[in-house]
């Protein structure tokens, strides 16, 4: 697919390790244009980072657009470290985009950081700068959104409101559950400061999957950011949380808290099913046969009929998996029946309530997202036909194309067919796998054209998103679900991102 000097390219001036899940790289380039701190006037209210980060940060918010690749491969030949790269970018991105007036669109500069990030782990190391310069030039593109809109600014926290240790977590919680956006903002940044990382997000993890606003950028927000800031280190967190706490409060109308809108309607009555779950109810059998009957209910009924399946299957000593099982299984279904932005969602945001699922340490947080993970999905399938046709698709009807030449079953073939022919890329995927090839060469290849192909946020969350979660469905399914991805990758045919070429020249390659 790509010719021995196009993987190599970086490999003068990249050098990274895997560590504690961050890489590190410092290359020897050195003469490109950087800003110096002084150079960057901040708005007086605008909320301060630590000094260590800051000059960096205001170097990529201030830098034009055209010469920031430059600008930061500088840095990086003087010596910047990837993780100090990506706490910057990550900074960046909250002190300037508002998560407004949905959790999404402009946003997604934000949304996009961890996805970069994780791409970046699982690729060679010769293309592991590639994501996070893309995510540094597509964070240009939604700061001047922003200022077109209303030039917003996160601001300091009013510290006279802050509560203390003792207070902050009960006031935490009745501001969110009250949807009070300045006690919110006042009570995150307490609990960011003197409660332990794993207590706040357990909190976050519930409210992240609270609600169907924004087609589960939300709990995407909530997961991104949690596994950003593992990176990046909790001491940059408070300006991240405020940022968070903000857009989870996000919401169109009177107090969601007074009303009964639809978004709220899932959670409130998920939580008398979470309490009637068997004991040891994660423990269980996998049962392909349990799997497409909760499949069956999650094309036909609404969020209640869900939601009731999964507490009879789990009572029935149905194991978690075979659910998460049909959970993607749906998605990617989805994805085939309407390929656009909504379907996209679902597996995005599923893969990021699974995350949570495996993370939270709570019982009754991780029944509620189980029980909230199959209620989302009939309402993206509610969304996807207000948008228009939804084909009748099958996910487990899927056949594998038949190969009749040496050359059918070729990943040349696939990711040809990818760009060409997405019904048939899925036929062939299937036979592909069926026939015992690597998968992992296929999951490669899959990156390296996100990298080399990809043009927006969507290629990077989808990408990383269905790359990692292959391997959390259960093999035989996990096929069919890589299968129907195609309809949302990148092919061998597909145009070059221009970015690649500009960031192997700042970086000296």
């Amino acid at each position: 697919m790509f010719n021995d000097s196009s993987r190599r390219h970086f490999l003068k001036w990249t050098a990274a390790t895997g560590g504690a899940g961050c890489i590190l790289s410092r290359a020897g380039i050195g003469g490109l244009p950087t800003v110096a701190y002084g150079q960057a006037v901040l708005p007086p209210q605008a909320v301060r980072l630590r000094p260590e980060i800051e000059p960096l940060v205001q170097l990529i918010e201030n830098t034009p657009r055209n010469q920031l690749l430059e600008a930061v491969g500088g840095k990086v030949g003087q010596g910047t470290s990837y993780q100090s790269v990506l706490a910057a970018l990550m900074l960046a991105g909250v002190r300037n985009v508002q998560p407004r007036p949905s959790v999404g669109f402009k946003f997604h500069a934000v949304l996009v950081v961890n996805a970069a990030h994780l791409a970046s782990l699982a690729s060679p190391s010769e293309h592991r700068w590639l994501p996070i310069f893309w995510a540094l030039d597509h964070f240009k593109t939604s700061q001047a959104r922003d200022v077109q809109e209303n030039n917003w600014t996160m601001s300091g926290p009013n510290e006279k409101d802050v509560p203390t240790a003792s207070k902050c977590r009960v006031a935490f919680t009745e501001a969110m559950d009250g949807w009070d956006e300045s006690a919110a903002d006042a009570a995150v940044t307490g609990i960011a400061r003197h409660l332990p990382a794993h207590e706040v997000y357990e909190m976050f993890f519930r409210y992240g999957a609270r609600d169907y606003r924004s087609i589960g950028h939300k709990a995407i927000f909530v997961a991104n950011s949690w596994r950003t800031l593992q990176c990046i280190g909790w001491r940059h967190a408070e300006p991240i949380v405020r940022s968070l706490a903000y857009a989870l409060l996000n919401h169109e109308g009177s107090n969601p808290s007074k009303g009964d809108a639809e978004a709220d309607r899932p959670w409130r009555e998920n939580v008398a099913l979470a309490a009637r779950f068997r004991d040891n109810w994660l423990d269980g059998r996998v049962d392909a046969k349990a799997t497409t009957e909760m499949l069956a209910v999650l094309r036909q009924g609404g969020y209640r009929e869900a939601s009731e399946q999964v507490l009879k299957q789990i009572n029935s000593g149905i194991a978690p998996q075979a659910l998460w099982d049909a959970f993607f299984l749906c998605a990617a279904e989805l994805l085939v029946r309407q390929p656009a932005i909504v379907a996209m969602h679902a597996m995005t945001s599923t893969n990021a309530l699974r995350f949570a699922f495996r993370t939270t340490a709570s019982d009754d947080t991780r029944r509620m997202i189980l029980l909230q993970a199959a209620s989302f999905l009939t309402l993206f399938h509610k969304s996807m036909r207000a948008r228009g046709k939804v084909s009748d698709f099958r996910i487990d009807q899927l056949q594998p194309l038949e190969a009749k030449a040496a050359d059918a079953l070729t990943l040349e073939a696939v990711f040809s067919d990818v760009s060409n022919n997405k019904h048939r890329a899925a036929q062939r995927v299937l036979a592909y796998l069926q026939a015992k090839n690597s998968p992992t060469d296929l999951l490669n290849e899959a990156r390296l054209l996100m990298f080399f192909k990809g043009s927006g946020s969507h290629d990077y969350k989808f990408g990383s998103a269905v790359l990692e979660d292959y391997y959390q469905i259960s093999p035989v399914w996990r096929d069919r679900y890589l299968a129907a991805a195609v309809f949302n990758l990148r092919g061998s045919k597909d145009t070059q991102n221009p970015l690649v070429e500009r960031t192997q020249q700042a970086l000296g390659g």
